[in-house]
């Protein structure tokens, strides 16, 4: 059986569910993070964690600059959760940063508003 999931309204079925549950486990939003903080920067301080596979910092669509955070995907629960726990309120490049898990469509998780301030 199907449901709607009001969010999207698209049709989800028990493995779509599970399949965004699974991602939802892997992805880590970073917030706080210096606007001199690149794609590169990033990677380097969480991949002692584990294996990333994909790191993308945010930026704003007319000027190119970044927004103050950005998002860690890794290739397991345990190296995300202990990226979680060890990387919480550490220092990059100048910035104490915010790590939670990460929800796709924003309606979970941390406030994300522009600059990196939450």
């Amino acid at each position: 059986m199907y449901r709607v999931n009001r969010d999207c309204r698209a049709f989800t079925s028990p493995l779509h569910r599970w399949i965004k549950w699974r991602y939802s486990c892997t992805q880590l939003f970073v917030g706080g993070l210096s606007y001199d903080t690149n794609e590169c920067v990033l990677k380097h301080a969480f991949e002692e964690y584990g294996e990333v596979i994909e790191v993308k910092v945010i930026c704003d669509r007319v000027s190119g600059k970044s927004r103050g955070y950005g998002f860690v995907q890794f290739s397991s629960e345990t190296a995300a959760s202990k990226a979680l726990k060890e990387m919480d309120g550490r220092l990059l490049d100048g910035r104490n940063i915010r790590i939670h898990y990460a929800h796709k469509g924003g309606k979970q998780g941390s406030r994300v508003t522009d600059g990196g301030e939450a």
